[in-house]
C-alpha cells in the first residue's frame, strides 16, 4: 500500500504539510475502501464528480510521503541548485502487491484502469517525478527571449519608467510563483496528479476555465516556438550576410526542431537547460562588448525601437547621416503611449515562465522544493537581465533591436553572439515545444480520442509522429509574421501576462476560500468515498471567504485588486501590440514568406 501520514479517518488534518514541516512525520496504513467507494484509478479523466475535499485529502497524504523520502533523495544547500545531481531514478516505488508497470499501460482506456491496483496507480505517478530543484532553476532560466528583449523595452520606456516597471514585474512574478506553489501543493497527489495549468483551473472552477487555460497555453507555447524560429532565422541570415534566403533560414531551424523535439521528459531537458543558461550568459557578454566598441547596426533600423516611437525620425537619416545615440530619463515620446506599453510587454516577456510552473512541479521528486528554485531563478532573471538591459540601452539607445544580439554591427562579434544565441534558442524552443505538445496531447489526444499515454510504446510513436506537425505550424507562424517585436508584444499581452499575473491570484484565492469553508464534521471520508458538506453555493463561498485567517484574508483582498489590475494592463498591452503590428504592415517594415531578411536594410 502507498504510505500515508497520521491523518484522521475523515481525512481532515487542519494543517498542510508545508505549515508543519519541522515536526516529525509518522507513517500509518491507510483505511481500506468500502464496497461502494470509487478508487482514484477508476475515475474518468477530469471527473467532475471528484470533490475539492477528495483532492485535498490525497494531496495531504502525498505531501507527508514526500516529507519522509530517504535523505539521499532530498537536495539541500545552494550548490544543489547551481549543480543539480545527475542521479535520478524518480521517487522510490512501492514493491508490495505490484505485478505490473501501470505507466506502460494505456490508462486512457477505462477498461484498463479498472484492472490497476492502488499501488500500481501511485507507482505510475511516482515514476514520472524525477526533476530536482536545481533542474527547475535552469529550466526557468532557459529563456532566449527575455534577456535579449529587455534592452528594447528600456529603449521604448526610458531609464526611470523601465527600471521601475521591471522591478514591479519582478516582485509580482515572484509572488505569483508562490501563489501557484501554494495551490499546487494543496491539490496535487499521486492518486490525482496535476499535469498542467488547466488542471488547476478544473479542480477549482470547472471545465470552462480549464478549456480557456489550455487554449491560451497552447497558443503561447506554439507562438514561443515560432518566435524562436524567427529569431534564429534572422540570426542565420545575418551570419550568412544575407546570402541565404530568409525563408530557408527559418525552415532549417524548424527541421532541426523535429529532432530535438523527440526528448519527452523534463529531467532529460534539465542538463540541456543548464547549457542553455551558460550560452545565454556568453552571448550577453559578447553583445555587451560589441555594443561598447562598435556603432549600432544601422542596416536593421527598421526593426529598432526608435522606428516604433512617434514618427520614427529618431532613426532616420538627416543629410545622409543617422542621428546620434539618444537615451531618455523618462518616456522617449510621452504622446506615443502605445509604443511605451508595447515596450513594457517586452519586459513582461522575461517573466513568462509562470505559464509552465505547474508542469515543472508535476515532474519534481519533491514539489515543495520548487519554491527555492523558482525564487533563485527570478533573482537571477532580475539582476542579470537588468544589468544587461541597461548596459545595451546606454550604448545603443533608440537603435536597440529586439533581440539585441542582432543589433551588433561588427560582423565577427555579431556572428559569435549569433552562434551562442542560436544554440540557446534551440534548446528553449525544444522545451517550449515539449510542454506545448504535452498539453495538446494529454488534453485532446488522450482525453477525447483515448490515445495511449506518452509513457507507453504506442504513445512514444504518437509523439514521434506529432512533433513534425507541431514544428511545421510554428514555422508557418514564423514565416508569416516575422515582425519580432510586434509578435512578442501580442504573445505577452494575450498569454504571458495572464499566466504570470492574472491567473495565479484567481486560483490561489479560490483555493483558500474552499479550504477555509471545510468546517467541523465536513470533508472526504476515504472509507466510504463520500464527501460531507453542510451547505453549498454562494452561502458556502461567503462563509469560506470570511472563515479565512486574518493573514489569508488580507492576501485574498490584495489578490482581487491584483487580478483586476492585471486585466487592465492586459487590455492596454493588447491595444498597443495590435497597433504596432498594423503599423508594421502598413509601412512595409515586415515581410512574409520572402527571401528578404527583415534585417537587410
Amino acid at each position: 500500500m502507498a504510505k500515508v501520514g497520521n491523518l484522521a479517518l475523515d481525512g481532515q488534518d487542519p494543517r498542510l504539510p508545508h505549515e508543519k514541516e519541522h515536526e516529525p512525520n509518522t507513517i500509518d496504513v491507510p483505511p481500506e475502501y468500502s464496497a461502494g467507494a470509487i478508487r482514484p484509478q477508476h475515475r474518468k479523466l477530469h471527473d467532475t464528480s471528484v470533490t475539492f475535499e477528495e483532492y485535498v485529502y490525497y494531496a495531504k497524504r502525498t505531501r507527508v510521503e514526500e516529507d519522509n523520502l530517504p535523505k539521499p533523495e532530498r537536495e539541500s544547500g545552494i550548490l544543489s541548485i547551481i549543480f543539480p545531481s545527475k542521479s535520478d531514478g524518480g521517487v522510490k516505488q512501492e514493491t508490495e502487491n505490484v505485478s505490473r508497470d501501470a505507466s506502460a499501460m494505456n490508462t486512457s482506456d477505462p477498461a484498463n484502469r479498472a484492472t490497476i491496483t492502488d499501488e500500481e496507480w501511485t507507482n505510475a505517478s511516482r515514476a514520472l517525478r524525477t526533476a530536482s530543484r536545481g533542474a527547475i532553476f535552469y529550466l526557468i532560466t532557459t529563456d532566449i527571449l527575455g534577456p535579449f528583449g529587455l534592452p528594447y523595452a528600456f529603449a521604448t520606456m526610458g531609464w526611470g519608467p523601465g527600471v521601475a516597471l521591471y522591478t514591479v514585474f519582478a516582485g509580482l512574478a515572484g509572488y505569483s510563483g508562490w501563489l501557484l506553489w501554494e495551490t499546487f501543493l494543496g491539490l496535487d497527489s499521486y492518486q490525482f496528479p496535476l499535469r498542467s495549468f488547466g488542471d488547476l483551473a478544473f479542480r477549482l472552477y470547472g471545465r470552462p476555465l480549464r478549456y480557456l487555460f489550455n487554449v491560451l497555453q497552447s497558443i503561447q507555447l506554439i507562438l514561443n516556438v515560432g518566435l524562436i524560429v524567427i529569431s534564429n532565422g534572422e540570426a542565420l541570415s545575418q551570419a550568412t550576410q544575407f546570402k541565404l534566403c530568409f525563408i530557408i533560414c527559418c525552415l532549417i531551424w524548424a527541421l532541426v526542431g523535429f529532432f530535438l523535439g523527440q526528448i519527452r521528459t523534463l529531467q532529460k531537458f534539465g542538463w540541456l537547460a543548464n547549457a542553455a543558461v551558460w550560452f545565454n550568459l556568453i552571448c550577453m557578454f559578447i553583445t555587451m562588448g560589441g555594443a561598447a566598441h562598435s556603432p549600432p547596426n544601422y542596416a536593421g533600423v527598421s526593426q529598432a525601437a526608435g522606428a516604433t516611437i512617434g514618427d520614427g525620425s529618431s532613426v532616420q537619416k538627416v543629410n545622409g547621416v543617422y542621428p546620434p545615440v539618444m537615451t531618455t530619463g523618462g518616456l522617449p515620446d510621452p504622446s506615443d503611449f502605445a509604443a511605451s506599453v508595447s515596450g513594457a510587454m517586452q519586459a513582461i516577456f522575461a517573466y513568462g515562465g509562470a505559464m509552465v510552473f505547474p508542469e515543472f512541479m508535476a515532474e519534481m521528486k519533491r514539489p515543495k522544493d520548487f519554491l527555492t528554485g523558482m525564487w533563485a531563478a527570478q533573482a537571477f532573471i532580475y539582476f542579470c537581465y537588468m544589468l544587461y538591459g541597461l548596459f545595451i540601452y546606454g550604448y545603443q539607445g533608440q537603435y536597440t533591436i529586439n533581440p539585441t544580439y542582432l543589433g551588433i554591427s561588427k560582423y565577427s562579434i555579431q556572428t559569435a553572439g549569433n552562434v551562442f544565441a542560436m544554440l540557446s534558442a534551440l534548446i528553449a524552443a525544444g522545451l517550449y515545444g515539449n510542454i506545448g505538445l504535452k498539453v495538446l496531447y494529454n488534453n485532446v489526444m488522450v482525453e477525447i480520442f483515448r490515445c495511449p499515454p506518452l509513457t507507453t510504446r504506442a504513445g512514444k510513436w504518437m509523439w514521434f509522429s506529432l512533433i513534425p506537425v507541431y514544428w511545421a505550424i510554428a514555422f508557418i507562424i514564423a514565416a508569416g509574421i516575422p515582425n519580432f517585436s510586434g509578435l512578442t508584444s501580442v504573445v505577452s499581452a494575450f498569454c504571458i501576462l495572464h499566466f504570470t499575473y492574472t491567473f495565479p491570484p484567481l486560483l490561489a484565492t479560490m483555493f483558500w476560500i474552499k479550504e477555509a469553508a471545510m468546517g467541523d464534521g465536513e470533508g472526504f471520508d476515504p472509507v466510504t468515498g463520500n464527501t460531507v458538506r453542510h451547505d453549498s453555493g454562494v452561502r458556502r463561498f461567503i462563509r469560506g471567504f470570511l472563515a479565512q485567517s486574518p493573514k489569508r484574508m488580507i492576501f485574498s483582498v490584495c489578490n482581487v485588486l491584483y487580478f483586476f489590475g492585471a486585466l487592465a494592463l492586459a487590455g492596454l498591452g493588447a491595444y498597443s501590440a495590435i497597433t504596432s503590428l498594423m503599423s508594421a504592415y502598413k509601412t512595409s517594415t515586415t515581410t512574409s514568406f520572402t527571401c528578404t531578411s527583415p534585417l537587410d536594410g
